[in-house]
């Protein structure tokens, strides 16, 4: 599955509505950790079918990054049932994110 690019707009029905968990990459183009891990993110959409990934540009969606507390990007938040059950702050390990997600 590719990444979704989850916005203001389709936040309710892509993520808190999701009947499966989501994975959202809170960043931003300037980022330069956020380039690093954008790669990593991509290959996950890819390999796992269980889940969905989506990526929030902060610049563009300062309302859902305040909404979750975003200080520092990149933040990866894995939701389940509309609610945060997992938090990852700064450049991660792919295998680190995978072993989260399952």
């Amino acid at each position: 599955m590719s990444v979704l690019k989850i916005t203001s707009e389709n936040f309710e029905s892509e993520v808190i509505n999701s009947k499966e968990p989501v994975m959202i990459d809170f960043f931003a183009n300037w980022c330069g950790p956020c380039k690093m891990m954008s790669p990593v993110i991509d290959e996950i959409a890819e390999e796992l079918q269980n889940i969905k990934v989506g990526k929030i540009n902060v610049d563009e969606n300062q309302d859902l990054a305040m909404k979750y507390n975003v200080m520092s990007i990149p933040t990866i938040v894995i939701i389940k049932d509309g609610k945060e059950i997992k938090r990852f702050v700064g450049v991660q390990d792919k295998e680190n994110l995978i072993k989260d997600l399952k």
